[in-house]
């Protein structure tokens, strides 16, 4: 990690020794291995965000006699984001609490079970409210797989394994979003079944997680947690909201975007989807030859990538020129995730990571969750969807400009 965003105490602050990143019982530090079952852990929660958007019109007819229909079904698909947004802080307080091995195993055991549940769920209340543990479940897992990444590695490590985590979580996008159509054409309770696929993940992390800094974490079950310091999260948890609101712009816009200019095939919107996916997946591979930079260069670029998308889809009137905003979008979004993961994550002690994760990633999907809402009142003030894109672009230029001015302060005390 880039030295300007760190504070003066790095060496007290990131601990190196088999304390943090060494497994107690062998010896060995971690590899490949812990970290593929951290990454595939980590896309579970974009299970829970793409894989019924394509049968959700066949679960609002299958439950058309139930009151308020309408509202509930949508539920289905954000209500998990939303509880990830609400509930993410206090998943923090429990990793650093409890430990970080423990909540994931026992996360995804239960994400395997409340996931599984509407295959046999009567009403439409009652699938909502599987949702909603599904979500609390999400919470644990994306907070205690981000914070091990940032327990077992550091420096360009670190941050190659950050980039990978939006590799692996866009490619499963792209992969559970097709998936999800295939299954659901045959019944709309099918695609449920993929949600088992956390149980031989649970058998994974068992067998080769192990729970770092064994001492502290012992300590830290029975004293008084060490203080967060709010001071150095405000700006980069603060930047985080805006960031997770333009971050999905594109992945809920898009369709919409192409609709309005007369494209009508589900193929196109598909294609135009799948490569704006490579996009994503391009910045997240970049990031990791690019942290050096730091965050103070890389939070400014990502926002002014993924602004100069935005207006550009909020323009274009045509498929290549849409396509081509997208996959600009895409780059800034590959680095967007992991560069203020990056940046929030910094300076924390192991004491202080698991809180701080569950904080930045509160803020990122509450505006992830917000941002289909901004987009509906903006199109509604002034003018159209296509108003609202250069507005929400223009506003994502800003930051990026904002961010870079504010080096002195905010991002150099990250």
């Amino acid at each position: 990690m880039s030295e300007n965003v760190l504070s003066p105490d790095r060496t007290a602050r990131e601990p190196l020794a088999g304390e943090v990143a060494v497994d107690p019982a062998t010896g060995r530090p971690a590899g490949r291995p812990q970290a593929l079952v951290l990454l595939l852990s980590s896309c579970l929660a974009v299970l829970g965000a793409v894989l019924l958007a394509p049968v959700l019109p066949t679960i609002e007819d299958a439950f058309a006699d139930t009151a308020g229909v309408e509202a509930l079904a949508p539920m289905v698909l954000t209500a998990p984001a939303l509880v990830i947004g609400l509930t993410a802080m206090v998943a923090g307080r429990i990793v650093d609490r409890v430990g970080r091995k423990r909540l994931l195993v026992s996360a995804l055991v239960v994400y395997g079970v409340v996931g599984t549940a509407p295959l046999w769920l009567p009403s439409l209340e009652l699938v909502v409210a599987s949702r909603v543990l599904l979500g609390l479940t999400e919470a644990a897992i994306m907070t205690c797989c981000t914070t091990l990444l940032a327990d077992y590695f550091h420096g360009s490590t670190r941050e190659r394994y950050f980039g990978l985590q939006v590799v692996f979580t866009t490619v499963a996008a792209t992969i559970f979003f097709a998936v999800g159509g295939a299954l659901g054409s045959a019944d709309w309770r099918t695609p449920f079944w993929l949600y088992a696929v956390s149980l031989p993940l649970a058998l994974a992390a068992a067998k080769v997680i192990w729970q770092p800094a064994p001492q502290a974490q012992a300590a830290a079950r029975t004293g008084k947690l060490e203080p967060l310091p709010w001071r150095r999260l405000a700006a980069p948890v603060g930047v985080s909201l805006l960031g997770g609101l333009i971050f999905y712009v594109l992945i809920v816009q898009l369709s919409f975007k192409l609709d309005s200019i007369g494209v009508e095939s589900t193929a196109t919107i598909g294609a135009a989807s799948a490569i704006a996916s490579v996009g994503t997946a391009v910045g997240g591979l970049l990031f990791g030859r690019m942290a050096q930079h730091g965050p103070v260069v890389l939070v400014p670029l990502a926002f002014g990538l993924s602004g100069v998308g935005i207006l550009g889809l909020g323009l274009a009137n045509s498929v290549p020129l849409v396509i081509a905003a997208a996959v600009v979008t895409g780059l800034g979004n590959g680095l967007i995730l992991p560069s203020l993961l990056t940046w929030a994550l910094g300076s924390l002690a192991f004491e202080q990571r698991g809180r701080g994760t569950g904080v930045w990633t509160s803020a990122f999907f509450i505006g992830q969750f917000f941002c289909p809402l901004v987009v509906l009142a903006l199109s509604g003030a002034i003018d159209g969807l296509g108003s609202a894109l250069v507005v929400l672009g223009a506003l994502s230029v800003v930051a990026a400009v904002a961010v870079r001015l504010a080096r002195p302060t905010a991002v150099a005390a990250g």
